[in-house]
């Protein structure tokens, strides 16, 4: 399905509620798989979080995840240390492309049971379910943080708990720090000091209603809208001030393009600052990788440059997002660059419209390219996508006024 958009309005006293964290919601799912007196309340209605729970409560040999990789990380480690079940994790042809071999060595290091189907490092993958004694562990700290998040969710369940090292640069610090906040909550006891992180053993937890928050990487596309507005105001619920998601740093950062954030209670309003100029933007996403397109796309819609770094694990994302920027960017107009961890976008007052873009089985290419229909037509491809994350995302435009039919 394709969607042309367009849309010149101006956006006030407008308020969404926004869906729970997918990152919160799949470490969570996980952590109720172990620990099954949890409640959850505010869940993600994703569909990679729908996966994700499919796959804990069913019976099925084979499990397939489809494009969610995140629950192709998680369930590694979960069904590695499930004892005496044995499964084949397989996803989609592009999830098949995209490495696991780094966590399943970390895995083996403990003792898993872990063996390649196809091409050696990449799923679908057979696990055989193994008690875990040993603790100790040791990987590159510069890779993606859903494989450490992945060690640290089944950590408390071993017997005796784990010491994870981590070699060189840390990624995504914050999306670490998620990860044992949520365990801290449930009174397992976790450290992390330098390159170390520790995980206590607890075989029982205290029954406990866990509330996800709203998901912070769905909320950038509606920053983008207000930032790219002549005069507009939007409420998102449910947000807290002090949270655990890493793209929280949205508020920061869309200040420097004339967003003032507004907290009160569990809600935050976006409201365009009048009169305000932006200029170039020169930023470090080693903590925020999936905000960059939303980022990008702001800047081509306000005419200013932009210079990104700390990109490094887009290129093994849904699809090869650094690329996918450059082909679908330079359509439109812009002159951008990019390497295997960077990219470049030079100040520009022409945008081409009625471009078609194409979304690559990547939910965050349909939505991050949505707003710039503020300032041109934009036809979005295979629109759909944003099932992934965020099901409800054209229907949200459409109550803010934009105008979105099928091509």
């Amino acid at each position: 399905m394709d969607l042309l958009l367009h849309s010149q309005f101006t956006i006030r006293n407008s308020q969404l509620s926004i869906t729970g964290s997918k990152s919160e919601t799949n470490r969570l799912l996980l952590l109720q798989a172990l620990y099954p007196n949890i409640t959850l309340a505010n869940t993600s209605n994703s569909d990679d979080s729908e996966v994700m729970q499919k796959a804990l409560i069913g019976n099925e040999e084979v499990i397939d995840i489809h494009h969610a990789g995140t629950a192709m990380r998680f369930l590694t480690a979960y069904f590695a240390v499930n004892e005496g079940r044995e499964v084949v994790l397989t996803g989609s042809a592009r999830m098949q492309e995209r490495p696991i071999k780094i966590l399943v060595e970390a895995l083996e290091q403990l003792g898993a049971q872990i063996s390649y189907e196809k091409e050696v490092g990449y799923p679908p993958i057979r696990i055989k379910g193994q008690k875990i004694t040993a603790s100790k562990v040791t990987m590159a700290a510069n890779v993606s943080s859903q494989y450490i998040s992945a060690l640290l969710l089944i950590a408390p369940k071993l017997e005796n708990g784990l010491e994870l090292t981590l070699e060189g640069e840390i990624t995504s610090v914050p999306y670490i720090k998620m990860t044992l906040a949520l365990l801290n909550d449930l009174n397992i006891q976790t450290s992390f000091e330098g390159n170390s992180i520790k995980v206590y053993p607890k075989q029982e937890v205290e029954t406990k209603i866990m509330t996800v928050e709203s998901d912070w990487s769905s909320a950038s596309y509606f920053f983008s809208l207000v930032a790219l507005s002549q005069d507009s105001s939007i409420a998102l619920t449910s947000y807290k001030e002090s949270s655990l998601q890493g793209d929280s740093a949205l508020v920061a950062i869309y200040k420097q393009m004339g967003v003032e954030t507004i907290f009160e209670g569990n809600k935050i309003t976006l409201i365009k600052q009048p009169n305000f100029i932006p200029q170039t933007l020169n930023l470090e996403l080693n903590n925020t990788p999936d905000i960059a397109q939303t980022i990008v796309v702001t800047c081509l819609g306000l005419g200013i440059g932009c210079c990104l770094t700390g990109l490094h694990t887009l290129k093994i994302k849904e699809t090869d997002r650094l690329e996918a920027l450059r082909i679908e960017m330079t359509k439109l107009g812009a002159s951008i660059s990019v390497t295997n961890d960077s990219l470049t976008l030079e100040s520009s007052s022409k945008i081409n419209s009625n471009i078609k873009i194409a979304t690559y089985n990547d939910h965050r290419m349909a939505m991050a390219f949505a707003p710039l229909a503020l300032k041109v037509p934009i036809i979005i491809e295979n629109a759909e996508v944003v099932s992934k994350s965020y099901p409800d995302f054209w229907e949200d435009l459409k109550g803010l006024g934009f105008k979105i039919s099928e091509k």
